[in-house]
Order: C-alpha cells, then structure tokens, then sequence
C-alpha cells in the first residue's frame, strides 16, 4: 500500500510517500480502505515532537472509509460497511487496522470528509466543553482558536444547548466567518486585550468555561479570562509553545484546570457512545466540520505544512 510516513521525527518535510507492507488485519480487528483522513493536530505534533521511530512510522489518528477485512472474533462490523475510525496511528495510509470498538459506521448521508473529522475533531469539542467543562445552558463559554476544527465544533455545540460563546481569532476576516456557527461575540486578538474584552463583554465576572486548543502563554489567558470557579479545558498545544505555565492565578477564584486527551477516554463505553452521538448529529444536520482544504495523501508534506501556516478554517483533509 501507498502511505505517507517518516524515519525521523521534524518538519513536514520529513514525511515521504512511500509503498509499505498492507497492515494485517487480526483476529479482534478490522481493516479498512481509507478515502478520507482528517489531518489532526496532534498528527503534527506527533510528527514534529513525538518519538524517533524505529522504522518508517504511519503517523495519523483518524481516517474514514470502507471495510474490507474483520477479524473471525468480531461481530458488530461488517466487509463492505462505510465507518470512521480512530486509531493511536496509522491514518496517513490508503488501509489501516484498528479496533472494531473505535469503528463507527457511517449513514450514506454523511460524506467521507465530514466522516473523518468525527471521532477527534468532533469528540475532542464534546469531551472538553461537556465532559470535563460541565457547561451548562445559562453559562458562558470562551474558544480559544474559534476558527480552528475543534473550536467551530465547540461553538456549534455549546449554542444547540443555548450557552453564549465567545471566541478568538488571529483577524476580522476569521472571525466573520465564524457567525454562521453561531458565536455570540468575536475578539481579535491581534487588535484587542483578550482578558479586558472578556471582562467586558461579562460585566467583570468572566466566563464560567473556557476551552483552550492553543496552549503556552494564551493558557495563562485562559485563566484569566475566567470567572470565580471558572472550569479552563487545555485540549491541545496548537500553538507549540512548551514553556513552563503560570497557573497562580487559579487559587485566588477557586478555578480549575483540566488537561483532556481523548485518546485516554476513547476505550471506555461513554467516549464510544459520544462518538455514536456526533455521527448522529451529523446525519441529522446540526453539526459540520468546514473543510479548509484537500490534499492527495502524496501531499501529505504540503498539507502538514498548511495546518502549520495556521491558514485553515476548520480541517485539512487527505485523500488516498
């Protein structure tokens, strides 16, 4: 099979398109045929960050596609069914094996794109804003990164339930784009203190949840974006800042912080049903992923470098 992989950890450049052996589907997994992959941050950070391997690596979290091969132990999928998956790697390929458990079919009504961007995409923004931010319905929310993936999620989300969602972006122009999702207010962050607009946009209380994909300093924001007993949710370092954080600003308003990773909740029967939940959703018509941009899988380099240009409005797609 054709896939994009690497030997060394670093710049897009590093992934190469390669041919690698077709993955061997075991007794207790499946094997699909992958049409879409939806390129995930975490892919990049993996790719820039993670691990040296040992052999050339198939980096990539989640793929949708067709199943072509189940395990003799498995019942609950079938050869010829549409799904989305999840996997801890191996997206970034034209087949991949993965557990039938994190294997969702998928109505004919929901594209393969839009399939893809469901169980990391989709489940991320659910995890951190309702799992783990309790939001409420009469409470505020703040986004950090609105215009990203999991942020127009979060803002769709959060405004079914009837909470007010305030979001950030690097322009107007970005911003804009994200009223048709529903946010109540926008910040600029390049033109206006985000903590200053926060605490007037509340009248000085601050929001009740914040849901923070960008990490580094803009956590520190997040912090003090919040109102007493505030709940800030760091789902993901997108902005690769690794330097230490200043959380002091948590005991003066009884505030918490909560680090989410959803590859931690995915194996339990509540994260699975989540996903259920979203691909329903979905089918239904109360949610979408926007898609920014497609690549051919052998642009996989050319993609990874777009996600990082921080360009992309929703998800970068790559198609085998």
């Amino acid at each position: 099979m054709k896939a994009s992989a690497y030997e060394q950890t670093g710049g897009p450049e590093v992934l190469k398109y390669v041919d690698l052996p077709d993955p061997i589907c075991g007794p207790s997994q499946v094997r699909i045929e992958v049409k879409a992959i939806s390129l995930e941050g975490g892919d990049v950070l993996n790719r820039g960050y993670g691990e040296k391997p040992n052999e050339p690596f198939v980096v990539g979290y989640t793929a949708a596609g067709v199943v072509t091969e189940v395990g003799t132990s498995v019942s609950t999928v079938s050869v010829g069914q549409r799904v989305t998956t999840l996997g801890g790697s191996g997206s970034h390929a034209e087949q991949r094996v993965v557990s039938p458990s994190t294997c969702w079919p998928l109505p004919d009504s929901v594209d393969f794109e839009q399939g893809a961007c469901i169980p990391v995409t989709c489940g991320t923004a659910h995890e951190g804003i309702f799992e783990f931010g309790c939001l409420q319905s009469d409470e505020t929310l703040l986004v950090q990164g609105g215009a990203g993936g999991v942020g127009l999620v979060a803002i769709q989300l959060a405004k079914e339930i009837g909470a007010t969602v305030y979001a950030t972006a690097s322009s107007d122009e970005r911003l804009a784009n994200l009223a048709a999702f529903g946010l109540d207010e926008g910040i600029n962050y390049e033109k206006n203190d985000l903590v200053a607009e926060v605490m007037r946009l509340t009248d000085k209380r601050g929001v009740q949840v914040v849901l923070d994909p960008v990490g580094g300093r803009v956590l520190e924001q997040s912090i003090a974006a919040a109102g007493h007993r505030g709940r800030i949710v760091s789902v993901g370092t997108a902005s690769r800042d690794f330097d230490k954080v200043n959380v002091a600003g948590l005991a003066p308003g009884n505030k918490r912080l909560t680090g989410v990773f959803l590859g931690a909740e995915i194996t339990t029967k509540r994260a699975q049903a989540v996903v259920k939940e979203l691909v329903n959703k979905m089918a239904e018509g109360k949610l979408k992923v926007p898609i920014a941009k497609t690549f051919a899988l052998a642009e996989a380099a050319k993609a990874h470098e777009f996600v990082e240009s921080r360009q992309a409005i929703g998800r970068v797609i790559l198609v085998p």
